[in-house]
């Protein structure tokens, strides 16, 4: 029987593992951190009884995964919670917008921009299916759905300070789509900053913006769950340093980003292959606080309390601005805040009437500086009071994230730079494939990139698996 080895047991790896078990390799997953899942954990990190998603809270492209999607999950213990709204962007006057899966519902808030959201989000959310296989794979220059593809990179390649300019009229419907948009982790004016806003509108009118229910841990549960039934487990606490000092395997996936690559593998790698991956960007970082609170948050725009997403920025103008000064090395005066409060809808996260939130902004790789207090006022803007209601903070840093996940280089939650040289060549032109024929790269370092679907890992075995068979 054929051996492989995973190191790292974050979705992308433990994606891989069953993939190459499926495929009839013998498989052994080593993972550095005692609970394994990476940035999709659950820990206590406030107060006894209260449960806080490390990275990883909301999950549209969990749910609207190929690969997770042919697992079954839920017959593993996934349960997902739909709030009532998706997501929610309060405004200055008191007043919020909510997005719902129905389209519908959505465009009687929009007015006179309804037509136009409509026209943008429908045709990528009623073909998720096909769009999310195309998506989620490294760019092909021969997609399986050619004219969809045309359709969302007419739009996604845009900066989405030229969609919003050029579809909406409202000021609202604006700020509503760069808070979508600002996921990207670029400044709004940069091309294809539309393509998060395209592409995460349309996944949640297609399949929501859910939680799980106990936490992101119960996905990484769910696919251990997996793992098990097919005869393997995950060796954590082992921290994988030099590939040098274990046993040869036919196969090693590396759910890790290039530095870590390049410390593991060794002399295994190529000089020059070495040097392109030396030459790897990591991206701006983030900024994260977890909350214990003794109330809900007092929300000013009674609506936001119907949405485990708030989006807290007021304007488009502002927005672009928050992710204009991250990108340029500095920091908001009024970060971009995304914020999760997912106990409203989760009583397993908080003690009975307690709750919890999670909140982070984007800052420049490395930032030591200290953005709580901007946070909590930004916070505190829409929801007067809010302060009052902490009864436990805990906060983490970009270096306290890299702490906690040796992935989050700097604090960068989305594996590398998302500049457009690296959406095409992730982290090389050689994409999963290394100097070294047996050795592969599977985690959000190649395509399709940051987040919690599993498909990175999935392609990465894939091709490995095609490799090993000649």
């Amino acid at each position: 029987m054929k051996t492989a080895l995973i190191i790292g047991a974050g979705p992308n790896g433990l994606s891989a593992a069953i993939t190459l078990v499926q495929a009839g390799l013998n498989v052994d997953i080593f993972e550095a951190e005692p609970q394994p899942g990476g940035a999709a954990r659950t820990l206590p990190l406030t107060l006894p009884g209260y449960h806080h998603d490390f990275g990883s809270a909301v999950h549209p492209l969990a749910i609207g995964s190929p690969f997770f999607n042919s697992l079954s999950l839920e017959n593993h213990g996934l349960e997902w919670i739909h709030s009532p709204a998706a997501l929610a962007h309060p405004f200055d006057d008191g007043t919020a917008i909510t997005l719902s899966r129905d389209l519908t519902q959505t465009e009687s808030q929009l007015g006179a921009d309804a037509k136009a959201w409509r026209n943008l989000m429908r045709p990528f959310a009623d073909r998720w299916a096909e769009l999310a296989n195309e998506v989620l794979r490294p760019i092909s220059l021969f997609p399986s759905h050619p004219f969809l593809m045309a359709n969302f990179g007419r739009q996604a390649l845009r900066s989405a300070k030229s969609v919003a300019n050029s579809l909406f009229q409202s000021g609202r419907t604006k700020a509503l789509f760069a808070g979508i948009a600002a996921h990207s982790v670029l400044s709004l004016d940069e091309p294809s900053s539309a393509a998060a806003g395209v592409l995460l509108g349309a996944a949640l009118h297609a399949v929501g913006w859910p939680i799980p229910r106990g936490g992101a841990q119960s996905i990484t549960e769910a696919l251990c769950s997996c793992l098990g039934d097919l005869g393997c487990t995950v060796t954590a606490s082992t921290r994988i340093e030099n590939l040098a000092a274990l046993p040869k395997y036919d196969l090693t996936l590396c759910d890790v980003t290039p530095r870590q690559v390049l410390a593991i593998a060794g002399d295994r790698l190529s000089s020059k292959y070495k040097n392109q991956l030396a030459k790897y960007q990591y991206g701006p970082a983030v900024f994260k606080v977890d909350y214990a609170l003794r109330d809900p948050i007092p929300w000013t725009a009674q609506a936001c309390l119907q949405a485990a997403t708030i989006h807290i920025g007021g304007s488009f103008e502002e927005i672009a601005a928050s992710e204009k000064a991250m990108r340029t090395g500095h920091h908001a005066e009024r970060p971009f805040v995304l914020l999760a409060q997912p106990s409203l809808f989760d009583a397993t996260r908080a003690p009975a009437d307690r709750h919890t939130a999670w909140a982070y902004c984007h800052v420049p790789n490395a930032s030591t500086f200290d953005m709580l207090p901007r946070i909590e006022a930004q916070i505190e803007r829409f929801a007067p009071g809010f302060r009052e209601c902490i009864l436990a903070r805990h906060i983490l840093s970009p270096a306290g994230l890299e702490k906690m996940d040796a992935n989050l280089i700097g604090g960068d939650i989305s594996g590398g730079a998302m500049n457009l040289r690296q959406l095409l060549f992730r982290p090389t032109c050689r994409q999963y494939a290394t100097s070294a024929p047996d050795i592969y790269l599977c985690s959000s370092s190649t395509p399709p990139g940051g987040g919690v679907h599993g498909m990175c890992g999935y392609h990465a075995a894939k091709l490995a698996i095609n490799r090993l068979n000649g």
